[in-house]
């Protein structure tokens, strides 16, 4: 039903749109599209949003021992007793910062994590750096998600090891369609494997500390072959601090709960915080068990078989039903944990897009009210960080976890900011800034400490790896993240240039226009050409059709045409002895717009014919696009497309 209003006077008339969207392809593919009005229904509570925002952090389980075996594999079997008191100084840090990011998560209910932290309390430049540095580490979390996915279901069929990057990237394809399907829909998807996996994990780890106990546990079966060592190295502080370094990327994706809080029920703080702490439980028990088994075990790492394989052998006695049931249910939730990223990394780039930092497509909710461009987008790129690191875990790993705790050491210290803030606020009053509100609060100082610790020992982290990392690939990182800082200041600069240009402040209406000059190109006389002339004759009288001429002939067959059809309006035939068909169009209309009178507009009308089948425009040169696109950056110039629809 219409409703009309009078605003100023000014008729205004509200419709509804009664257009609903037709079943396709894509709605087969995604699902039927949702009304805005449905959003508050496509929230997740805990159990659901554990396996949307957990699997990334869950996953990291599987490959972080390993990655510290990597290290201490150089100084031999007895230096792979370190991998325990390094698992559990990790562990430590994880505990720190999940402390962190609770207050976080209930300072910033409106999610933005390190990102809106650091600009709300830091300033754009250190923002843009959290907003490059997590743009990083969701890129590189789907790509080594993937990757080692792939190397465990490899593990336990190695017919499959030659196809891992065919594999990884139609795993990618396949997260991408669950994910804009819709958060509620792809969690509900996601809840299973990701709750078999902790339930296979635990049964293993539960399992084989059973047996550790009992004496019965034994060292790994028929170990895989390692990569010859050009004789060992002593176990130096700076191998320790090399494979801490390694096994800290069992904390990434600790972040992406406070980026996606508004994806929770009311209370959505409360929920997302709940499920924080869950998450970190499971993950710092499970990974504390893995690196135990994995000492006691003698499990050595391998491109060839992973840790886990090695103690699912070892565990249960062989490749049976159990072992299999881990290798399924770690492959999966290694694929999974791509969803960290899906579900984080487009909610991200749209609150960067609507600051002004990214390009505003990312904005855009797609039919599934989901940011499905940042989507698709992050599935791109993944595939080809994939495709250029062969699908390599451990070539991965060395660019993964700077981005993270460097994110991680600016959240802190914005949030160890916010509350010396808060302190300085005198009882009763309150501050709105763009992402939360200051309140005066008790136990500040409290909340102040723990902020400041996790920013130090992040940044501690974050210097660590740099340093030990730096020649194995790190660089790469160290250069992207400022890189990418710089992009979307670019980006930003542009949208500010943009505004300033079409602002109406201080805007006085121009002149009415006086005088209006058409110039009409065509190829040759036939109805499309017709059609244009029709409509360049009632914007004007004074219309010129103006023809390039690279053919006499056809030049003369044209003349004697227009002569016929072209209802007395004057043409102009530009010689062209080059064989070049836009440069002299493109001379002769600034010859023309050079002489424009004050108050004239000058509408380049261009014909363009449209077959009914989209596929019969590979068979035509598409001229009138070609013009199109060369006059749309004339500047005072107005472009006009008149189509003509033909068989």
């Amino acid at each position: 039903m219409a409703i009309l209003e009078q605003v100023n006077g000014t008729a205004v008339q509200r419709r509804p749109a009664e257009y609903v969207p037709r079943r396709s392809w894509r709605t087969r593919l995604i699902g039927r599209p949702l009304q805005t009005a449905d959003a508050p229904h496509q929230t997740v509570g805990r159990f659901i949003g554990l396996a949307v925002f957990a699997s990334d952090a869950l996953s990291s389980t599987a490959y972080a021992t390993q990655e510290i075996l990597v290290v201490l594999a150089a100084a031999g079997a007895a230096a792979m007793a370190a991998v325990v008191p390094i698992s559990a100084a990790i562990v430590a840090l994880l505990a720190v910062v999940t402390l962190s990011y609770v207050q976080t998560i209930h300072a910033y209910p409106d999610g933005g994590g390190a990102y809106v932290v650091a600009r709300d309390n830091l300033g754009e430049l250190p923002a843009r750096a959290a907003g490059a540095a997590l743009i990083t580490d969701y890129i590189l979390t789907a790509a080594v998600s993937l990757s080692s996915g792939v190397a465990q279901l490899a593990s336990a069929f190695p017919v499959l090891f030659p196809y891992r990057v065919h594999l990884a990237v139609a795993m990618v394809a396949t997260v991408m369609v669950l994910n804009l399907r819709g958060v509620r829909e792809s969690g509900r998807a996601f809840a299973v494997p990701t709750y078999f996996f902790v339930v296979s994990m635990a049964i293993m780890v539960g399992a084989g500390l059973f047996r550790y106990l009992t004496g019965s546990l034994g060292t790994v079966p028929d170990p895989p072959a390692t990569e010859a060592l050009d004789g060992l190295r002593a176990l130096t502080p700076f191998m320790i601090l090399h494979a801490f370094a390694n096994g800290t990327s069992a904390l990434t994706g600790v972040e992406a709960i406070s980026n996606g809080v508004t994806a929770f029920k009311e209370p959505r703080a409360r929920n997302a915080g709940i499920t924080l702490i869950w998450m970190s439980s499971i993950l710092g028990s499970l990974f504390l068990g893995i690196s135990f088994l994995a000492r006691h075990a003698q499990a050595v790492p391998s491109e060839y078989e992973t840790v886990i394989s090695q103690l699912g052998r070892t565990v249960f006695g062989g490749p049976g039903i159990p072992y299999l049931c881990v290798i399924a249910a770690t492959t999966v939730i290694l694929i999974m944990a791509t969803n960290t990223s899906f579900a984080g990394f487009p909610r991200l780039s749209a609150l960067m897009a609507k600051d002004g930092l990214l390009p505003r497509q990312l904005t855009y909710r797609g039919s599934r009210l989901v940011y499905s461009r940042g989507i698709i987008a992050l599935a791109v790129i993944a595939s080809l960080l994939i495709i250029g690191f062969d699908a390599s875990v451990s070539g991965l790993i060395p660019l993964y976890a700077i981005g993270v705790f460097f994110s991680f050491t600016l959240s802190q210290a914005g949030m160890a900011r916010r509350w010396w803030k808060v302190g300085r606020l005198q009882p009763g009053r309150e501050v709105k800034e763009r992402g939360s509100t200051l309140r005066a609060a008790a136990g500040w100082k409290l909340r102040m400490a723990i902020n400041g610790i996790g920013a130090i020992c992040t940044a501690v982290v974050t210097a660590v790896f740099a340093v030990t990392k730096f020649t194995e690939g790190a660089w790469i990182v160290l250069v992207l993240i400022p890189a990418l800082a710089v992009l979307l200041r670019g980006i930003h600069n542009h949208y500010i240039r943009l505004a300033a240009g079409l602002s109406l402040r201080d805007f006085a209406e121009p002149p009415p226009e006086k005088r209006h000059r058409v110039i009409l190109p065509i190829s040759a006389v036939h109805q499309g050409t017709l059609a244009a002339l029709r409509y360049a004759q009632i914007l004007s009288e004074d219309v010129t059709a103006v023809h390039v001429s690279t053919d006499p002939e056809e030049a003369e067959k044209v003349r004697r045409q227009w002569e016929q059809w072209g209802k007395g309006v004057r043409l102009v035939i530009l010689e062209s002895p080059y064989r070049l068909f836009l440069e002299p169009l493109l001379q002769y209309i600034d010859e023309i717009a050079a002489q424009r009178q004050p108050n004239e507009t000058i509408t380049i009308v261009v014909p363009q014919f449209v077959p009914r089948r989209w596929i019969y425009n590979l068979l035509h040169t598409q001229t009138a696009m070609l013009l199109r696109l060369a006059l749309l950056f004339k500047p005072g110039i107005v472009i006009t497309d008149v189509p003509y629809q033909v068989e």
